[in-house]
C-alpha cells in the first residue's frame, strides 16, 4: 500500500511473516512513515501482530506499533530481525517471566 508523505518519499508497507517461540507473528514495517527536518530525520513503524492475538513480552494484548528511526532498524538487519532482537530483550524482563511462569502453573491444574 502506498501513501504519499512529502514531495520526495512515498509511504509503502512491507509485511512479512516470522515466528517467535512458536507463536506466528505478522511484522508490517512502513520505512517511511514521516519525514522531518527537511529530509535529514525519517521516522519509520514497526507493527507487530501475533496470530490469535497472542501475549507477547512487548504487548499483552498481541499488537503493537512502534515509531522509530529507520536507520535503527536498518543497521541491526532490517525489520524481521529488529522485531526478533526486541522480543528476544523483553522476554528476559522479571515481568515476562513471572506471567509466563504464572500461565505454565494454571495450565497444570
Amino acid at each position: 500500500m502506498e501513501n504519499k508523505v512529502d514531495d520526495r518519499e512515498t509511504r509503502t508497507e512491507e509485511t512479512y511473516s516470522a515466528s517467535w517461540e512458536g507463536i506466528t507473528l505478522t511484522i508490517t514495517w512502513t520505512p517511511v512513515w514521516a519525514v522531518m527536518n527537511d529530509g535529514a530525520y525519517c521516522v519509520a513503524d514497526l507493527e507487530i501482530k501475533s496470530e490469535n492475538r497472542a501475549e507477547l513480552p512487548i504487548t499483552k494484548t498481541g499488537y503493537r506499533s512502534h515509531f522509530v528511526q529507520r536507520d535503527d532498524v536498518e543497521k541491526r538487519g532490517g525489520p524481521v530481525a529488529y522485531a526478533m532482537a526486541w522480543l528476544d530483550h523483553a522476554a528476559k524482563s522479571s515481568e515476562w517471566k513471572a506471567r509466563q511462569a504464572k500461565v505454565r502453573q494454571l495450565s497444570l491444574f
